[in-house]
C-alpha cells in the first residue's frame, strides 16, 4: 500500500486576491485602508462628520451616490448617479477636496474631470466594482488582438460603460470609441454605428444586450460574448465577422440576480403591480418588466407616479429602500423586486466611520486615499469622456 503524497499547489494570482493574501495596485480588490478608524458604535460619530465638514467648509465637496447607506447619504452635497456625480464635481473648481462616497471607478472619473489642483478621495480604498474588476487592460488588448486577428478590428468601435476602470476607459479613447451611461446607451451606441460596422461594448453584457435589441431593433442573433476566459473569447472568426454588437462577458451582481421568476412571483403577490428595473438586468427580465431606465429614470417615474400606485423596483436595496420611506405618505407601495435582500457590498464599504475618517484627516491637514489617474491614461479616458459630453 503506497502512502498518498501531499499535492504541491501553488495557488493562482487571482485565487491570493481573493483570499486577501495578496494586492494588485491596478485592481479595484484586495487593497487596504490605512489609518485608526473610528468605531461603528461610537454614538458621536454623526456630530464629528457634522464638526469636520464645518471646519473644512467650502474646501470640501462630497458626493453621494444613489446606492450609498442612509447614515453617508446625510452627509452628501449633492446625490446622484456616476456620471452626474462626476460632472458635478468637475463643476466645482473651487473646491480643493472632493470626497466620492461611491466606488473606485466613479472617484478615477472625478479625477479625470477635475482641475489638477483638486485632490479627490474614496473613503475606503477597497470600495471597488465587481463588474469593473471583469475586464482588466490585459485582457481587453488580447481581445482586440483577436479582433484583428479576425480581419474587423478595423470595422469596430469600442463603447464602454462608465461602469468601468480608467484603464478601459483610455484603451476606447485611443482606439476612437465612446463612453456610455444607463441614461445615453442608445445615443452612444446609433453614434458608434455612424463610425463603423461594429461595437464592442465593455464590461456590462447585459446593459448593451438590452439597448441593442430594445431600443435599436436588432435581434439577439445580432449580439455575441466575449468571454476572456476562453482562447479568441469562446468565439470564431466567422462568428465575430457575423456580429454587430461584441458583448464583454460581464455583468454587474446586483442586477444580475433578479430574474423572470422574481417578475412573475411579484405579479402573483401584488396585483397591479408595476415593475420597474435597470437596464443591467439580463434581458429576460428586461423584456418582462413594463418600465426600464436608468437610476435617475426609476426615480422620476417614482416622482411622477399617481398615489396608490404599486412598483417592484429592480435595483439596489438601499435605494429602494430610500425611495418606499420618501413616498410613503404618497400612498406609493414600493418593493424590493426579489425577495432576497441584496446590497451593493462594495459600495457599501462606505460607512460612517470611513467618511469621518477621512474627514477628520482633511480637517487635520492630512489627505488620504487620494484617487490619482496617470496623464496619459487620463489624456485617452478623457477622449473618450468628451465624445460622450459631444453626444446630442
Amino acid at each position: 500500500m503506497t502512502t498518498a503524497q501531499p499535492l504541491d499547489v501553488q495557488p493562482t494570482p487571482l485565487a491570493l486576491l481573493l483570499l486577501g493574501r495578496e494586492a494588485d495596485p491596478r485592481s479595484e480588490r484586495g487593497v487596504e485602508c490605512p489609518g485608526e478608524l473610528p468605531a461603528p458604535s461610537d454614538p458621536d460619530l454623526v456630530e464629528r462628520a457634522r464638526a469636520a465638514k464645518a471646519k473644512l467648509g467650502g474646501k470640501v465637496f462630497v458626493l453621494g451616490h444613489h446606492y450609498q447607506r442612509d447614515e453617508v447619504i446625510a452627509f452628501a452635497d449633492v446625490t446622484g448617479d456616476s456620471f452626474k456625480l462626476a460632472r458635478e464635481a468637475a463643476a466645482r473648481p473651487d473646491a480643493e477636496y472632493i470626497v466620492f462616497c461611491g466606488v473606485h471607478f466613479m472617484a478615477e472619473s472625478a479625477d479625470i474631470l477635475t482641475g489638477d489642483d483638486q485632490q479627490v478621495v474614496l473613503p475606503d480604498l477597497a470600495a471597488g466594482c465587481s463588474m469593473a474588476d471583469m475586464a482588466t487592460a490585459e485582457q481587453v488588448a488580447e481581445c482586440w488582438d483577436v479582433l484583428t486577428e479576425a480581419g474587423v478590428a478595423e470595422q469596430v468601435v469600442p463603447v464602454s460603460y462608465m461602469n468601468s476602470s480608467a484603464d478601459i476607459k483610455a484603451f476606447t479613447g485611443r482606439h476612437g470609441g465612446t463612453i456610455c451611461t444607463s441614461s445615453n446607451a442608445q445615443r452612444a451606441l446609433e453614434w458608434a454605428f455612424e463610425q463603423g460596422e461594429k461595437v464592442l461594448f465593455l464590461p456590462d453584457q447585459h446593459l448593451g444586450r438590452n439597448t441593442a435589441v430594445r431600443d435599436l431593433g436588432m435581434s439577439l442573433d445580432d449580439c455575441v460574448v466575449y468571454n476572456p476566459h476562453k482562447p479568441n473569447g469562446g468565439l470564431t472568426a466567422d462568428e465575430l465577422r457575423a456580429a454587430k454588437m461584441i458583448l464583454w462577458r460581464g455583468h454587474c451582481s446586483v442586477h444580475g440576480r433578479f430574474s423572470l421568476e422574481s417578475v412573475e412571483d411579484v405579479r402573483a403577490r401584488i396585483p397591479g403591480v408595476n415593475v420597474l428595473v435597470h437596464p443591467e438586468c439580463k434581458h429576460e427580465v428586461v423584456a418582462a418588466a413594463d418600465h426600464v431606465g436608468s437610476t435617475e429614470y426609476i426615480i422620476k417615474a417614482l416622482e411622477a407616479a399617481p398615489a396608490g400606485s404599486k412598483w417592484a423596483i429592480g435595483t439596489e436595496l438601499n435605494l429602494v429602500r430610500r425611495l418606499a420611506n420618501r413616498f410613503a405618505a404618497e400612498d406609493k407601495e414600493i418593493v424590493f423586486l426579489d425577495k432576497t435582500v441584496c446590497f451593493c457590498s462594495t459600495m457599501n464599504r462606505i460607512d460612517l466611520p470611513h467618511l469621518v475618517w477621512a474627514l477628520e484627516s482633511l480637517a487635520d491637514g492630512k489627505v488620504v486615499n487620494r484617487i490619482q489617474v496617470d496623464k496619459e491614461t487620463e489624456h485617452f479616458a478623457k477622449l473618450a469622456l468628451e465624445r460622450m459630453l459631444a453626444l446630442p
